[in-house]
């Protein structure tokens, strides 16, 4: 069946926003110089970002045996971080980072908008008095457009997409479990249900006719799959294929959808003017890899907050390189305005640092420490060697393969469209032993990656250390926003 009105829940909601040292118009007139620059000399760039994708579910990145030819390749013609970051461990606020450059706690967004929980939730929202990298990027005089996951706020059209700075959307507004799983196009439903195994095939063939029709103009893309989040869905010839179950099918046609996105740039003789960069939004659900590391999806250790980041552009990137440095995901927000030559908001306070002299040089790395949230509070907090859980370390639990388990969001054949074999709880993507939780345990992530081993007690001067990064941090971004009652944007 498909929908014929629009999208029934953009309805008026409170919205909780930041507070910003003056009006975002003031900033647009700093853009005149890079809107009058030659369309020819301006790079692109490609944001693909996985959903709940783990640490090591990438061939490049050690499993035994998913197979991702193509984005090993990438990884092979590009660099690839092993110290990778999500700022959150689950979907909304690591995606508000993304496109803020701002930790959850200063962009404002620190939970999940959520349609079919509480009313709360469903009203949540990325803050209207945010700058987005779309709006960056367009008022620099680039083409923008989203494919995929927003999950930034639904309920009010303010909060859309296209209401945020991109010219064109194709996608579901959420997760792809959480009903009514509705495809919009633009502001407007056009699919429901949605069925699931189409979705890879669908997204990867709006992103290539988006390259393509702005082969001539330079375009900022941000593709944000929905897989492999939950439920799992692979095109029929994708499904079975993998010999490694449903979730190796899903990578598989995932890893197939970078190949053509990276094909059509060839193609197009785009390839050395395009920055393409994929990640994943936090850690994986059950079924998928940590690599080893402890935890998964929602949990703060590692498991939960590292992703794969595999950044590539020839030419300027050089092939086959690894780097160790410690960064996060606001990093990208710099390295995407700076590739383009677009300057940030210089009227609030940006996380996020520049990575091009990481990627395209011998550049150090630039983040003296990276912060871990879970709800609105700071919870970890690490250095290039060290981790402190400030908080007592969170994480899910496995089950047994005989324990009967319903998940509450799983295909019912009516509302979610997708395989009924999805991962069960027993299929832990990481290490669940190691020394209890506890508050201020430290870790030597050089040593001991998969924090096993509680050292505080043997490294007090580290702890303080890292106590200190942290308690100033917290100061510098308040837990809490005060309300705007008129809903509206700082330039309204």
């Amino acid at each position: 069946m498909r929908a014929t009105k629009r999208y029934p829940n953009l309805t008026a909601a409170p919205v909780y926003v930041a507070l910003t040292l003056c009006l975002f118009g003031s900033v647009a007139g700093a853009f005149a110089a890079g809107v009058a620059a030659p369309a020819a000399a301006r790079p692109n760039v490609i944001i693909i970002l996985a959903d709940d994708l783990g640490y090591g579910d990438l061939g490049c990145q050690g499993h035994p045996q998913f197979k991702t030819p193509e984005l090993d390749r990438m990884a092979a013609e590009g660099m690839r971080l092993t110290q990778f970051n999500a700022p959150m461990p689950f979907c909304a606020p690591t995606r508000a980072s993304l496109l803020t450059g701002r930790y959850p706690a200063r962009c404002g967004l620190a939970s999940n908008p959520t349609p079919d929980a509480t009313p709360a939730a469903d009203a949540l929202g990325l803050p209207l008095t945010e700058v987005t990298l779309a709006e960056l990027f367009r008022q620099g005089g680039y083409a923008t457009a989203m494919v995929g996951k927003w999950h930034l706020g639904h309920q009010r059209p303010e909060f859309l997409p296209t209401r945020r700075g991109f010219d064109e959307y194709l996608g579901i507004l959420y997760s792809n479990d959480m009903r009514p799983v509705q495809l919009l196009e633009g502001e407007r439903v056009i699919e429901y249900p949605v069925v699931q195994a189409t979705l890879t095939r669908r997204y990867t063939e709006r992103a290539l006719a988006f390259i393509e029709r702005h082969r001539t103009r330079p375009f900022f893309l941000y593709f944000a799959h929905a897989m492999p989040h939950k439920p799992l869905a692979a095109a029929e010839a994708f499904y079975k294929k993998s010999g490694a179950g449903l979730y190796g099918d899903v990578l598989l046609e995932l890893d197939w959808s970078v190949g053509q996105v990276l094909v059509k740039l060839r193609e197009l003789g785009l390839d050395d003017r395009t920055l393409v960069v994929f990640t994943s939004d936090n850690g994986p659900w059950f079924g998928g890899s940590t690599g080893g590391l402890r935890g998964m999806k929602g949990s703060s250790f590692e498991g939960g907050y590292r992703v794969p980041l595999l950044a590539r552009w020839p030419g300027r990137i050089a092939a086959g390189r690894v780097s160790h440095a410690p960064a996060v995901m606001m990093d990208l927000f710099a390295t995407a305005l700076a590739a383009a030559n677009l300057p940030s908001p210089a009227d609030r306070v940006i996380d996020g640092r520049n990575l091009l002299p990481l990627l395209t040089g011998n550049g150090p790395g630039l983040n003296d420490f990276i912060f871990g949230q879970t709800g609105a509070r700071f919870a970890t907090v690490r250095d290039q060697r060290w981790k402190l859980h400030v908080l007592a370390p969170t994480a899910r639990r496995s089950s047994a393969p005989e324990e009967k388990w319903i998940d509450p969001r799983g295909p019912d054949g009516v509302t979610i469209l997708a395989p009924y074999e999805q991962c069960h709880p027993s299929q832990y993507p990481g290490l669940e032993t190691g020394d209890a939780p506890a508050p201020m345990m430290l870790f030597d992530l050089e040593h001991d990656p998969g924090e096993q081993r509680n050292v505080a007690a043997q490294h007090p001067d580290v702890v303080a250390r890292l106590k200190q990064g942290y308690d100033e941090a917290s100061r510098m971004a308040p837990e809490r926003r005060p309300p705007n009652p008129a809903g509206k944007r700082a330039a309204d």
